[in-house]
């Protein structure tokens, strides 16, 4: 389904051969563990260690008679080492050995991410010192407002992306547990003891309390805050959309050599890879929900978690790992246009010093309300004449009681919107 955007690395990861690894790495933790509580003989330890493995085709085999995964692949592995195969899953449930691996594969999935991040943040660092100063036009609810700089559009992404490695961080402490407690999480049939050394082992954290499941809260979690990453990513991505419209054309995507961007119009330069990016955030976020769905579970656990889990975190992590390598090549290699940032900020006869103006009246003494209405008025007939903003002013014979030539020359300088980007700056350590 997502084979068109999965990573080497995620493929691998969320291979079934993986997954089963995963399984073995749990079990022998386990059996090492009881050999060291002497739960289980060391001679049967080094047979088990020296002969332990599987065979993909075996487990299949044996799963279309048992229905059952786990169990196909106690047998697999059974049939590999022999007779001392029965110290293994010792006292466990299913799910012990499920759960912690899902653990272990999503920890792993998400340090990849978090790799991925980090280069984004690089990225957007170098971008962002690159265009601190280049001027271009903030809009409001799609309309003209004040000047800006491409830079601090691109620090704002940077700080929303450090957010995000704060929230992946601690998704990832939170997932990072092990459950070794039986069947219904009592620890009737195995020693406490067992699941403190496999989650040692492991580099995992014992699960407090637990039923037959690790509680689906913390995988939840980590849904959502892929769902969250993946929302910025489709924000970042729109507005690349937005400023790379003919009639804007402020940014654009690289277009490579031989590439086409229609099959009827040959003159077309989509901006398709932020398209991808905003449409796969759209699987990633309904992800989250099912990821919630999966929390209220009948009791000690049903089943009702599994199949969904088999889509929705390979899908999640998967597509988020992709999008992230997909925007990092879009930011690093994103065309700017700054000549037609400045002829954009043109665009509206000098509209967008009007709060200046504003601000400049009360400061002469007159009522907010009065110097609105006269600001306004000016603004308005700019717009509708197509004519300078700054000469109506002139003409004015409110403003010209309290404003000279000179001080309305003054207010419709843009470096005065510029005045703090390095103290905006300065507060993300650039």
């Amino acid at each position: 389904m997502i084979a068109r955007y999965t990573t080497p690395e995620m493929k691998q990861l969320w291979a079934p051969e993986m997954e089963f690894q995963k399984w073995l790495e749990v079990e022998l933790a386990a059996c090492e563990a009881m050999v060291e509580l002497g739960q289980v003989p060391a001679a049967a330890w080094e047979v088990i260690k020296a002969r332990a493995g599987f065979k993909l085709e075996r487990i299949y085999e044996i799963e279309k008679e048992t229905q059952h995964d786990l169990i196909a692949f106690l047998q697999a592995v059974s049939e590999e080492i022999g007779e001392e195969a029965k110290y293994l899953h010792l006292g466990m449930t299913s799910s012990d050995v499920k759960d912690t691996a899902l653990s272990l594969q999503i920890r792993e999935a998400l340090d990849l991410i978090l790799t991925e991040l980090a280069k984004l943040e690089e990225v957007l660092v170098r971008r962002a010192r690159e265009h601190k100063y280049t001027l271009m036009i903030g809009r409001t609810h799609g309309i003209h407002g004040e000047p800006t700089t491409f830079g601090l559009k691109l620090a704002l992404w940077l700080a929303e992306v450090r957010r995000h490695q704060e929230r992946l961080q601690e998704a990832r402490r939170r997932i990072s547990v092990a459950k070794l407690s039986g069947a219904v999480g009592t620890f009737a049939n195995i020693d406490p003891r067992v699941e403190e050394l496999v989650a040692a082992k492991l580099g995992l954290t014992p699960a407090q309390v637990a039923t037959q499941v690790i509680q689906r809260d913390r995988h939840g979690e980590v849904l959502n805050a892929l769902a969250l990453l993946a929302s910025s990513l489709d924000k970042f991505a729109t507005e690349i959309r937005n400023l790379q419209r003919t009639d804007i054309l402020e940014v654009e995507e690289y277009f490579a050599k031989g590439q086409k961007g229609s099959s009827a119009m040959p003159h077309k330069r989509n901006p398709i890879t932020c398209e991808r990016i905003a449409g796969l955030a759209r699987v990633v976020r309904a992800n989250a929900l099912a990821g919630m769905e999966n929390i209220a579970l009948w009791h000690e656990r049903d089943m009702t978690h599994s199949s969904v889990e088999r889509i929705i975190i390979p899908d999640s992590t998967t597509l988020v790992h992709s999008m992230l390598r997909l925007f990092v090549r879009v930011i690093d290699n994103l065309i700017v246009y700054p000549e037609n940032m400045l002829r954009n900020l043109n665009r509206t006869f000098g509209l967008i010093y009007s709060q200046r103006v504003l601000l400049a009246l009360i400061d002469k003494g007159v009522t907010r309300t009065e110097a609105y209405q006269w600001v306004q008025r000016n603004a308005l007939a700019a717009w509708n004449k197509q004519q300078s903003f700054a000469e109506l002013l002139l003409l004015d014979e409110d403003i010209r009681r309290y404003l000279t030539p000179a001080e309305l020359k003054e207010l419709f300088d843009h470096q005065y919107h510029l005045k703090n980007v390095d103290y905006i700056f300065g507060r993300l350590g650039l």
